[in-house]
């Protein structure tokens, strides 16, 4: 089901996406400065081309280098990627068949405002590889 939701996704709105997710990261990684925010946008336009399957998860270990980034991403390109994701997830929920890819785009907000200090994983192993997450030993 996961593959067939990812090829709609993928044809419906996950390329252009994708493109924003791209020119956002090109035009950000002109300086020097901007090259750690042009890396996210390209990491998140990856997730936004096939999001299905994969969740993305808090580090624990992301300090306030993150948390001071992350201000600049929503003044630089945070706004207008979520207004990307909003009106995109509006038109595909008019349809019933498109619920399920306007919910995708939704959750994609939180990550296109603030993606310093996240790591997307796949949804069958949500504990990050850094060990972010501890885990008991049961």
């Amino acid at each position: 089901m996961k593959t067939i939701l990812n090829v709609i996704w993928l044809v419906l709105s996950g390329f252009w996406l994708f493109l924003a997710y791209l020119v956002a990261g090109v035009l950000l990684c002109v300086t020097i400065i901007g090259i750690p925010f042009g890396i996210a946008a390209f990491r998140i336009g990856v997730y936004a081309l096939w999001p299905f399957g994969y969740t993305a998860v808090e580090r624990r270990d992301a300090g306030a280098p993150s948390c001071i980034g992350n201000v600049l991403w929503l003044i630089l390109a945070g706004w207008w990627l979520a207004i990307g994701h909003i009106v995109t997830g509006i038109a595909l929920c008019v349809t019933i068949i498109g619920i399920p890819l306007g919910v995708a785009n939704f959750k994609l907000i939180p990550v296109s405002l603030l993606p310093l200090g996240r790591e997307i994983v796949r949804t069958d192993q949500p504990f990050t590889a850094t060990g972010s997450t501890q885990r008991t030993g049961w």
